[in-house]
């Protein structure tokens, strides 16, 4: 990812775009039909983001660019992004449970930062850390997921009677 100006600043934007932009559009957006036909399973989007998001994030210091410059790098990043978001935020036949949606949430968050640590560790800490920064909503939104689930158990339950919803003549 060569951002030659301010490299720290295009770190930070890119994870926020990935972690805060792309959810915030797919939850705009969650019954479009395109995500419908777009969407894939959960064990293929976070895998996709994950490596593609390494392979971008840590070209650079390994020497190792994607093909084509920083553009189509950021461009199959937003479309990975796109894919990684739909199974928790759209109305798919992909979309996973809610136990299902925490435990995506909250295994994305690290991967997603490792290469940012790889970063840090190469020598750049401003670069690895505004990235680090810029994802952060993923762990946000892995606890808001958590909450809301928690909400809605706990108003499920308190509906039942008492005694488990036996019925008693």
């Amino acid at each position: 990812m060569d951002h030659s100006a301010h490299p720290a600043v295009a770190m930070g934007l890119s994870g926020l775009v990935l972690a805060a932009v792309v959810p915030g559009v797919v939850r705009l957006t969650r019954y479009s039909p395109l995500w419908r036909r777009s969407s894939v399973p959960a064990v293929v989007a976070l895998p996709l983001l994950v490596v593609l998001h390494a392979w971008v994030v840590l070209g650079d210091p390994l020497r190792l660019p994607p093909p084509g410059g920083a553009l189509p790098a950021e461009t199959a990043l937003v479309v990975a992004a796109v894919l990684f978001w739909l199974p928790v935020l759209a109305g798919t036949r992909h979309r996973l449970s809610d136990p299902g949606r925490c435990l995506y949430l909250f295994l994305a968050a690290p991967l997603l930062d490792l290469p940012a640590v790889g970063v840090v560790a190469a020598g750049r800490p401003a670069e690895g850390l505004a990235m680090i920064v810029g994802m952060l909503p993923v762990g946000i939104a892995a606890a808001a997921v958590t909450w809301s689930w928690a909400n809605r158990e706990e108003r499920s339950a308190a509906v039942l009677p008492p005694d488990g919803g036996a019925y008693v003549p």
